[in-house]
């Protein structure tokens, strides 16, 4: 099987950054998709940024701010947040798409932006 761990969450101030990083680990074959997703208290699941092929998608939200980057080599991907305001604040995982396991997740990591 193959896992996915993420790492660098943490308290921030508004206006900070943080890095976030997930490396997948195990057996290893293909991964075709791999991104972050947050889910805030209350709140559904939501797509943050992802790189599928080459492509790189963001959330409106996080547009000019986050920094989506993949290691295709190491297999991990980060997340790069810069300005980070309290609607930030969520349970960041780490999500990728891979053959022949489907869609993985990452145990999560809890981002906080707050004074």
């Amino acid at each position: 099987q193959m896992q996915l761990v993420e790492s660098g969450g943490g308290l921030v101030q508004p206006g900070g950054s943080l890095r976030l990083s997930c490396a997948a680990s195990g057996s290893i074959f293909s991964i075709n998709v791999m991104g972050w997703y947050r889910q805030a208290p209350g709140k559904q699941r939501d797509k943050v940024a992802f790189i599928s092929g080459g492509r790189i998608t963001y959330a409106d939200s996080v547009k000019g701010r986050f920094t989506i980057s993949r290691d295709n080599a190491k297999n991990t991907v980060d997340l790069q947040m810069n300005s980070l305001k309290p609607e930030d604040t969520a349970v960041y995982y780490c999500y990728a798409v891979s053959d022949p396991y489907g869609s993985i997740w990452g145990q999560g990591t809890q981002v906080t932006v707050s004074s």
